[in-house]
């Protein structure tokens, strides 16, 4: 039996998938507050979280908007995570009322940097595998740990012959 590499079992997410998925975190999260407290601000994770942390500030309508970019990939080669741009700290504090949105939790270590500098968020994403799910406090769909997920931002529509026949 060969290993697979990281794309052979993979799990395609188009765009109109991850938006639909998007929208199911922000009406999971919707009743996560209590009641009378509103989100203060959502920090998304780039990159991968800007397209879901969008999605989901327009849902809640939450209109303060910020990143963190942790570098911890290199194409689909993990490394140890790095900060290399934080958000406005006098905005997040220590992230009471903070809703940090990312793509896809993997093994965790991105997200662990994430708490150090926010430690009262809640950090929500789209996809989780199961050794991140632990630094996750809310996600929609869980996928297996050896499974890479194509996002729309890593793939492009081309033409592909049929398995059996011509095409002519």
């Amino acid at each position: 039996m060969t290993d697979r590499l990281p794309h052979e079992k993979g799990f395609h997410v188009s765009w109109d998938q991850l938006h639909r998925d998007a929208r199911a975190l922000a009406w999971r999260l919707q009743g996560e507050l209590p009641e009378g407290e509103t989100w203060r601000a959502v920090v998304a994770i780039t990159r991968g979280g800007m397209a879901p942390a969008m999605i989901v500030a327009r849902e809640l309508d939450i209109r303060t908007v910020d990143t963190i970019s942790v570098k911890s990939y290199n194409h689909q080669t993990q490394s140890e995570p790095v900060v290399i741009k934080s958000p406005d700290m006098d905005v997040v504090g220590d992230g009471a009322g903070i809703l940090v949105v990312d793509d896809l939790v993997d093994t965790g270590r991105t997200l662990e940097v994430v708490r150090k500098h926010m430690p009262k968020a809640r950090i929500a994403t789209v996809y989780a595998k199961p050794q991140g799910r632990p630094q996750v406090d809310t996600f929609v769909t869980e996928v297996s740990q050896d499974t890479w997920i194509f996002f729309p931002w890593d793939m492009a529509l081309q033409y592909v012959k049929p398995y059996h026949g011509s095409d002519d």
